[in-house]
């Protein structure tokens, strides 16, 4: 597999000499993992009501069939980090891809709960593997100087993606009648909504074949020369990048999960409890309680299915804008300054969505009855909720997992984190309608909010600014 450069186009090459063309095309195809790992998440949204009728499950069975797909994505982001020191970047991302495509084919063809939770796991390890994967190959391809920006473009990709499910499933409902309502083939229309993502799957299988192993990945394997290639077409000192890396990695051995505990203790190591901070507040603050039961959220406070849809296509869009600003800022102010923006405002803005709910009447079927000025509120509170999170934790928590580590503890640390980050995704979503019942939409997202708050002093205390530095430079310390 040392060859897989020459299977880019000769225009890419072309273009990707003395430019950062080159880097930002290879970098966009990783990005597709992301876009998938969007739409995988986001396409449940509009199904829930759907399958719940379609299997008869009750309340906790419906929520673990959507929560499901999360336990598979912490085994994927597990698993995927050690593949890829096996393995390599690029044969991984390959089998993902593919693992991509059967598992929206099974998702729509089940017949029964069971074998549509055991597809939305096999849905989840790729989900998971990819949370890991494009961070990891998009840290180790970029030059320092916009390192930041396009390791940003994975939560553009996954944002795009969360957008691209509530389009593809409003337009379908549309269509329709109803997410149950049968369609296309003598299928109900819910099926239709998990066989849209065999499309972008079979594009991420094209697009990897035609970009090239990790540079610092082939030094790792002694391809000096090959690794020389390529970080010359992304316009970087190849030499001297080179002889960067062979330092790093002199004397090493074989990653392995054991050099995340810090040598002659059983301590692991600090800079992993960070990344697993991190990775566990993103989801703390209950971001994909609105992507995963948006549709839920909105019935909830009183719109009408098709509203419910359309709120998410609204929600989806911001969410896509509001990641725009970061990947622009990211590299000009830095990775710190941006989690600590984000942390005020999602706690504020997700307090101002507890007091909303705190004060509504409540109707005889136990949800909460909103005035029309009160759910102009709660809508925009949401909204600018997510204007925080995706201007902050959304883009940049992926970005320092990416680059926050060591060379030689890249892949295992990114295991740990995102398989942390699935876990605490997994902990959040699985416990929401049960906590909808006890505590109420106002209980809930005062929780969230504060967490939100608690992020803060994590982040002054415990984060280390990245910007500008080398991979190389990313030891204990530095």
């Amino acid at each position: 597999m040392d060859k897989p450069a020459n299977a880019v186009s000769p225009t890419m090459l072309h273009a990707g000499r003395g430019s950062s063309a080159y880097v930002i095309a290879i970098s966009c195809v990783a990005a597709i993992g992301g876009f998938l790992f969007g739409f995988d998440s986001g396409v449940i949204n509009g199904a829930v009501d759907a399958l719940a009728k379609a299997f008869g499950t009750q309340a906790a069975g419906t929520g673990f069939a959507v929560a499901s797909v999360l336990l598979g994505c912490a085994a994927g982001a597990f698993g995927a980090g050690r593949l890829a020191d096996s393995l390599g970047r690029r044969p991984t991302m390959l089998l993902n891809a593919i693992l991509f495509f059967a598992s929206a084919v099974a998702t729509g063809a089940a017949n029964s709960p069971g074998v549509f939770i055991a597809a939305r796991i096999a849905g989840g390890i790729a989900i998971g593997a990819a949370s890991v994967l494009a961070p990891m190959y998009i840290a180790e391809v970029a030059p320092a100087h916009i390192r930041g920006r396009l390791a940003s473009l994975q939560q553009l990709a996954i944002v795009s993606g969360l957008f691209g499910a509530f389009l593809s499933n409003d337009i379908l409902v549309r269509l329709a009648g109803g997410a149950s309502a049968i369609f296309w083939g003598g299928a109900p229309t819910w099926r239709w909504m998990f066989w849209m993502e065999a499309l972008p799957a079979a594009a991420f299988l094209i697009g990897t074949m035609l970009i090239p192993e990790s540079p610092r990945f082939l030094i790792f394997r002694g391809k000096h020369e090959r690794a020389r290639e390529i970080f010359a077409r992304i316009g970087a000192d190849a030499e001297k990048l080179v002889q960067e890396v062979e330092q790093s990695l002199k004397g090493e051995h074989r990653p392995r999960l054991s050099d995340l505990i810090i040598p002659g203790t059983r301590r692991i190591a600090p800079v992993l409890w960070v990344g697993m901070g991190l990775a566990a507040f993103q989801q703390f603050v209950g971001i994909n309680i609105i992507f995963y039961y948006g549709e839920i959220l909105w019935k909830a406070a009183g719109a009408t299915e098709q509203w419910a849809l359309r709120i998410n296509l609204l929600t989806g869009l911001v969410n896509i804008l509001a990641t725009i600003p970061a990947i622009m800022l990211v590299d000009r102010i830095g990775r710190k300054p941006l989690l600590l923006v984000g942390s005020v405002g999602m706690a504020l803005t997700l307090g101002a969505m507890a007091i909303v709910f705190a004060t509504a009447s409540v109707g005889p079927d136990g949800k909460p009855l909103l005035s029309h000025m009160a759910a102009v509120a709660g809508l925009t509170a949401a909204n600018l909720y997510i204007v925080a999170f995706a201007m902050s934790w959304g883009p940049v928590m992926w970005v320092l997992l990416g680059e926050m580590f060591p060379n030689q503890v890249r892949g295992a640390a990114l295991a740990v984190s995102g398989a942390t980050n699935w876990a605490a995704n997994f902990a959040v979503t699985v416990t929401f309608l049960p906590l909808l019942s006890v505590v109420g939409l106002a209980g809930a997202y005062a929780l969230y909010a504060i967490a939100a708050a608690i992020s803060f002093p994590f982040v002054w205390a415990a984060v280390r600014e990245t910007k500008g530095k080398t991979l190389e430079q990313m030891k204990e310390g530095s």
